[in-house]
């Protein structure tokens, strides 16, 4: 399945994402001394939103060797493990170009572990800068059901936060209903069919894409996360 979703007894896990609302820019800055050797990193990091479905981009931009090119992969490193973490309700971060722009190190005291540390400190740091908005993953659904059963399957898509797109004939005596659904709301979909057209309506249903959540559904899930931190 395109979304990787896992279905167990009836609880789906929805496979949400975050990402960026608007361009930030934040420091990430790791500094540990323990005994002789300390850790030293710092970044600084700009984050801009990319078109949805694009992914992950990186770039440097760092000018005069204020980061030496040999830790730039290790900033990368910790700006994506922080992304799979996520920022607000604990689902990868998408759709976000990340670039490193300034920076120090020590000669001593800079390592890969470090300035890793940091790269994952300033993506976080950035991200709540910008304001991170929850996706979800939305359906395309047809329903092909009795016409006297058309306005409670419409109905009950309205409750479920669907869009309906259109209804049409379909053949003698049925109508067509398609309409774009929450992944999250149609978990038991083919069962509350079957009983409300009482076995007469059937569905079937493609990915259609990511659209923002509303601010319940990302409170919900962020709460839920504060909780099993």
């Amino acid at each position: 399945h395109k979304y990787g979703v896992s279905v167990k007894g009836e609880e789906a896990i929805v496979p949400y994402r975050e990402t960026i609302r608007k361009n930030a820019k934040a420091q990430g800055r790791h500094k540990r001394q323990t005994g002789g050797k300390g850790q030293f990193g710092d970044c600084w990091l700009e984050l801009e939103p990319l078109p949805r479905g694009e992914g992950f981009s990186f770039e440097s931009r760092v000018v005069g060797g204020a980061i030496p090119k040999g830790f730039l992969p290790a900033i990368e490193k910790g700006v994506r493990e922080e992304m799979v973490r996520g920022v607000v309700a604990g689902f990868p971060l998408v759709d976000v170009k990340a670039t490193v722009y300034d920076g120090s190190y020590h000669d001593v005291d800079s390592n890969e572990m470090a300035f890793k540390t940091a790269g994952a400190l300033a993506l976080r740091a950035a991200a709540e800068n910008a304001g991170v908005a929850l996706l979800e993953p939305i359906m395309e659904i047809e329903i092909d059901t009795p016409d006297d059963t058309v306005g409670e399957v419409v109905g009950d898509l309205n409750g479920r936060r669907a869009r309906v797109l259109g209804i049409e004939p379909s053949a003698s005596g049925r109508s067509r209903v398609t309409a774009h659904a929450p992944l999250a709301e149609i978990g038991r979909y083919a069962l509350d069919l079957r009983s409300f057209t009482h076995g007469r309506g059937r569905f079937r249903m493609i990915p259609y894409g990511y659209e923002e959540a509303p601010a319940h559904v990302t409170e919900g899930l962020a709460k839920r996360r504060a909780q099993l931190v």
